[in-house]
């Protein structure tokens, strides 16, 4: 994202926060095809069955926000942080919802991304992820955003550092230590 392009994210929240109806409009357009990309990518390893497209988990993101009247961001971190949390809050709706539908019957194992591997994209199994990144977060809510932002948002190290303002290695090795803690918890 260039330089620009996050003044003008941050600009846009102060205005949206202040009630400016144009200001969601004109944000979209700047994190659209990012967030996109970032859903694309993430349910490419989910199960071949898989109802939902990635516009529909960056519309279903845009809309949540929608509903958010009073909702204060104060950066464009600020903002990606909390779009993490939604886009994993809509993948694990819909999974509840397949697991209501279909009662736990036949679900098939597939990767969520390849570091994450061990763990399948089962309905189940997501819930589980969600319910140990939750227990995360009461440990250390610094390495869930970086667990959220880097698997969920596909953001790089570099990105997930700068967007959370800390070192690159710090985030290396937080990402290190979450990936084995929720293993760990995982069994």
């Amino acid at each position: 994202m260039a330089e620009s392009g996050q003044g003008e994210i941050t600009a846009l929240l102060a205005r949206w926060e202040q009630g400016e109806s144009g200001a969601i409009e004109a944000l979209a357009p700047l994190v659209y095809d990012h967030l996109h990309a970032i859903a694309q990518g993430y349910l490419r390893g989910e199960r071949p069955d898989h109802t939902l497209q990635p516009t529909a988990v960056v519309n279903e993101v845009f809309v949540d926000l929608l509903r958010m009247r009073r909702l204060s961001l104060k950066d464009r971190a600020h903002f990606f942080t909390f779009a993490a949390q939604l886009t994993r809050r809509v993948l694990i709706d819909s999974a509840r919802m397949a697991k209501s539908e279909k009662r736990g019957l036949g679900w098939k194992r597939a990767p969520l991304d390849a570091e994450l591997a061990w763990l399948g994209g089962e309905t189940a199994e997501s819930l589980d992820l969600s319910q140990a990144l939750n227990d995360l977060a009461e440990f250390d809510p610094i390495k869930t955003r970086m667990v959220e932002l880097h698997y969920f948002l596909g953001c790089t190290v570099d990105e997930t550092a700068d967007i959370l303002g800390v070192s690159s290695r710090t985030v290396a090795r937080s990402l290190l230590f979450s990936l084995s803690w929720l293993r760990e918890r995982l069994g």
